[in-house]
């Protein structure tokens, strides 16, 4: 069993993660560590974990540890996902991992230096929902894609949330501008070459907490949304000249609904109804991650998608800056 160490006490790690990675085939949590010592205790408490850390640099340096997963704040995750791996460790950090697309060259040589596994958390690349879109696009379900349609909200003004803290990484892109990005390059195989945008910040927060975007992919258009003041909503539409592809609940189902694909034809009058009841994603995760390691034939998320991925993020803010085209 590959043994994980979770670096933090974050919530997305409790409630989500956590319990996933306890119920995967092939890996089981064995050390918690918090700048606060009773937490970490807690928390391996709470979960069986026999080894609880502080500070960090414990659990990094333990020999009981095989691989770390990292949900700190975003600010800290290229340093801690750059020292894990320079102790040997194999690490899965939670997204973004970084805020800036060149920070991340300095996590791929850590990573080639000492021979480790180090993906960005991107769950959603593991949930057979967006393989069945990917696939559905591939094999010209809807013929040539024209245009792809996104959204992602929720309404969070309290101003002790990382999410609205400039300084620990927070803001709507960083958070969750980064799905319909991550998922329309998943599913069509393509990347941006353009792309304009309009940004909002919040004026005592000083995060951005809106942002409409239009992406030009050369064969296809993508225009999304998110905001973090907003209510609730998740969208995902593949629009092409046969027909149309609507993925409900497309980043965190149970939360925004079922997870469910629907494939329309071009004169609306038909419909296949793909169903996804029950997946964890992030137990999917965590064991195609092992089998990677272990030395399967697996795919998971590179850092060098999550350099691609995070120049469209750049190149987002960037473009909100003037009027017209910033180049990707």
């Amino acid at each position: 069993m590959f043994r994980w160490g979770i670096l933090s006490t974050a919530r997305i790690g409790r409630e989500q993660v956590i319990p996933q990675l306890q119920d995967s085939e092939n890996g089981v949590v064995t050390a918690i560590a918090s700048r606060d010592h009773a937490r970490a205790r807690e928390l391996a408490d709470r979960f069986g974990a026999p080894l609880a850390f502080w500070p960090y640099e414990g659990l990094i340096a333990s020999d009981e540890v095989d691989g770390v997963y990292i949900p700190l704040p975003t600010s800290q995750h290229i340093e801690w996902s750059i020292k894990a791996a320079q102790a040997g460790k194999h690490v899965l950090c939670e997204k973004p991992i970084a805020l800036h697309a060149d920070e991340i060259a300095p996590l791929i040589a850590a990573r080639d230096a000492n021979k480790v596994l180090v993906c960005e958390a991107f769950m959603v690349t593991y949930h057979p929902q967006w393989r069945k879109v990917r696939e559905l696009i591939g094999n010209g379900a809807i013929g040539r894609l024209r245009h792809v349609q996104g959204a992602f909200s929720y309404f969070n003004v309290d101003p002790d949330n990382m999410r609205n803290q400039p300084d620990l990484g927070g803001g709507g892109l960083p958070d969750i501008g980064v799905y319909p990005t991550v998922s329309t390059r998943f599913s069509t195989g393509s990347e941006p070459l353009r792309v304009q945008a309009v940004v909002e910040r919040d004026p005592d927060f000083g995060t951005d907490i809106y942002a409409s975007v239009k992406a030009d992919f050369g064969d296809f258009e993508m225009s999304f949304y998110c905001s973090t003041q907003m209510a609730l909503r998740q969208l995902m539409v593949f629009h092409g000249e046969k027909g149309f592809i609507e993925v409900t609940a497309p980043f965190n189902a149970g939360d925004y609904g079922h997870a469910v694909v629907t494939l329309h034809n071009v004169d609306h009058e038909e419909a296949q109804i793909f169903r996804f009841p029950g997946v964890r994603q992030y137990r999917l995760q965590a064991e195609a991650f092992v089998r990677k390691v272990q030395g399967g034939e697996e795919e998971v998320f590179t850092l060098e998608q999550s350099v691609l991925n995070q120049k469209f993020i750049d190149a987002v803010y960037r473009a909100a800056a003037h009027d017209g085209w910033e180049k990707v």
